[in-house]
């Protein structure tokens, strides 16, 4: 199999559609995340709206982020695994969402973001010694980002699916672990410390906090 097929398709995928959604107002609001639609029985929204992008800018980063951070991960556990790891991050980012937003009827979203972020856990797990802009150890990015997200899902003072990020980057996390359970013993460290505010956010969800 040529190696980054998927990842070429996904982008391709992701493109057409996020320009459909672009042109055709009827097609984004059909098949966006949108909580009340979800719970009348629409559950395809909840994979379609990761193809839709609210504008070029936002498909064109989460794009390159996918491009960047892809080969870690098919380059180690394989193209297979590699869809594997984007879809159940992109479902996982949903259903997290659908968790702490399940009682927001108007509650709205679109983007690959959750899946991306899956992404980019997995490859941080996969390649601990990675840096990001380099010179912020992936582990610590990693560790910043979803600290980022529970603070954005307590204030709610922007636009960004804080929520989806945070569930795509536990599916992410917890595939690659299950595809590769060595990981747990050659990189104990940064398996710790992604699963730090992972803890943290449940805790909080527990404890009322959020």
């Amino acid at each position: 199999m040529v190696e980054g097929i998927f990842l070429w398709g996904i982008i391709a995928a992701n493109v057409i559609v996020s320009y459909i959604g672009f042109k055709d107002q009827y097609f984004f609001r059909k098949y966006q995340f949108h909580v009340g639609s979800i719970r009348s029985g629409e559950q395809i929204r909840m994979v379609t709206s990761g193809f839709l992008h609210a504008d070029e800018m936002h498909l064109a980063f989460n794009m390159l982020t996918l491009y960047f951070f892809a080969p870690y991960v098919y380059g180690e556990l394989g193209n297979l695994s590699f869809l594997l790891i984007y879809f159940a991050s992109l479902i996982f980012g949903s259903l997290l969402t659908m968790v702490f937003h399940g009682n927001e009827y108007s509650y709205s979203a679109v983007g690959a973001s959750g899946a991306v972020t899956g992404i980019i856990y997995s490859a941080i797990l996969l390649e601990p010694r990675i840096s990001i802009y380099g010179f912020i150890p992936g582990y610590l990015f990693g560790m910043l980002y979803l600290f980022y997200s529970i603070y954005g899902m307590k204030s709610r003072r922007d636009n960004i699916g804080h929520t989806a990020h945070f569930g795509g980057a536990i599916g992410g996390y917890a595939i690659t672990l299950i595809k590769d359970p060595v990981l747990i013993q050659e990189s104990t460290f940064t398996v710790v410390a992604l699963a730090i505010p992972i803890v943290i956010l449940f805790v909080m969800a527990k404890t009322g906090k959020l």
